[in-house]
């Protein structure tokens, strides 16, 4: 019975090509979002090495920049930053003029959440336009233990939306509709895989992750198969109903399992 391995080579197949498509996705620039506080810049005057200058935004989005003093560069671009520095510098008469470049070299402002069963949770920076993809590879990518979906959560004109993304479902059939565009305070939730118990006459009872249509038949091969006092016509599985209630059904090898089922195996009577 090789089904089950299958099925799990295929789930990280997609969980492979999941990184290659986030990678090789074209984003914009951190140049095109907007500063703030936070971010690291690197700001230079062409001819006047005197004035270059690394820096920190401030909380309220100021920084220090010399001859002029404080600049007020949140939510600017970074062409804007440019201009306005320029201007100051020529407006005060300090240059005649002024040729100024920013660079954001850390982005600390704009950040996305990508949580639960993934490699490496946290916040992650975002530069330019960043889809689910994208993020889920930031973060490792989905771990051992996830799920074949993802919650994402956004938040657009101060209102949160809800959305569950089938990333083996996008993956599979190579439609990138659902891979949604992320900006700064998005949040992406990985959780964990279904799984269902096997115990009894089994070689190796336990909680196992519970794949896609999975059968009795394929449950017992990843518990190792029966003992040698065990029988598959003593196979009973005990499930909650749609009201929460706890009920026993006799199963046969083609019974497909649900999420949290506990399959008992039976001793054989002869």
């Amino acid at each position: 019975m090789n089904e089950v391995p299958t099925m799990m080579r295929r789930f990280y197949v997609c969980v492979l090509l999941l990184l290659l498509l986030a990678f090789a996705s074209n984003s914009a620039s951190a140049a095109d979002m907007p500063i703030g506080a936070g971010d690291s810049l690197k700001i230079s005057v062409f001819g006047n090495p005197d004035l270059s200058l690394e820096t920190k935004v401030g909380d309220g989005g100021n920084i220090t920049f010399p001859l002029i003093g404080a600049v007020s560069v949140g939510g600017l671009s970074t062409a804007e930053a440019e201009k306005k520095i320029s201007d100051m510098l020529t407006g005060g008469g300090f240059l005649r003029k002024a040729e100024v470049n920013v660079t954001v070299t850390e982005l600390q402002s704009q950040q996305v959440s990508v949580l639960g069963q993934v490699l490496h949770p946290g916040r992650y920076p975002i530069a330019g336009k960043r889809s689910v993809t994208d993020m889920l590879a930031m973060a490792g990518g989905v771990g051992p233990e996830g799920g074949d979906t993802a919650v994402v959560i956004r938040t657009r004109n101060g209102k949160s939306s809800k959305q569950v993304v089938n990333l083996q479902e996008m993956i599979q059939a190579a439609d990138m509709k659902s891979n949604l565009d992320l900006v700064n305070g998005d949040m992406i939730y990985v959780d964990r895989a279904p799984k269902f118990y096997i115990y009894g006459e089994v070689q190796h009872p336990g909680g196992y992750r519970l794949e896609r249509n999975m059968t009795i038949s394929q449950a017992l091969s990843i518990g190792g198969g029966l003992t040698p006092r065990g029988t598959e016509r003593g196979v009973r599985i005990k499930r909650r109903d749609s009201h929460g209630n706890s009920v026993m059904i006799d199963a046969n090898r083609d019974e497909i399992l649900q999420t949290d089922d506990v399959v008992y195996v039976k001793e054989s009577l002869f």
